[in-house]
């Protein structure tokens, strides 16, 4: 599947946006997907760990991870990167077996901190209808999880001056 199979319409019906502004730097918000060992710790919702297999970030690039629910089920996703800005925007498609949609993640300056904009566009509308209200908790809850990690990094980083 060609990672332009995947783009429904900008005014798609099946879009879900969450958004957030945190007190970290772009640049830090950023780095938090960027480093895999970082974006491991924080993605998913609360309770999922991560195993990558393989994360090539770049556009073209595929990442490749099994996510781990808390029950013991394991999750396989694919995803191949489609554009990247640094510290500006990521976009991926994310493609089957799990779900299939195409995720821009968009970081901007808001005052003193950043506003980080998670847009999911799903492929098919059946689809978005069946995982809609549970994603939008968990994208919720990868937002909780991110801040956690550059609190960490921040207060280890104050700690060694």
């Amino acid at each position: 599947m060609s990672a332009d199979s995947l783009v429904a319409p900008d005014d798609s019906p099946h879009t879900i946006v969450n958004t957030r502004t945190i007190t970290y730097s772009r640049e830090s918000v950023y780095e938090g997907f960027a480093k895999p060992s970082l974006l491991a710790e924080w993605w998913g919702p609360n309770g999922f760990k991560n195993t990558f297999h393989e994360f090539d970030f770049k556009p073209g690039g595929i990442w490749r991870f099994t996510m781990h629910a808390p029950n013991g089920s394991d999750f396989e996703n694919f995803c191949r990167f489609v554009e990247i800005r640094q510290n500006e925007l990521i976009v991926f498609d994310h493609i089957e077996p799990v779900h299939a949609f195409r995720m821009s993640i968009e970081i901007t300056k808001a005052g003193m901190g950043t506003q980080v904009n998670f847009v999911m566009t799903f492929v098919l509308q059946e689809e978005y209808e069946r995982v809609k209200d549970f994603v939008r908790i968990a994208n919720e809850e990868n937002f909780d999880r991110l801040e956690a990690v550059l609190q960490r990094i921040n207060e280890a980083k104050i700690g060694n001056r």
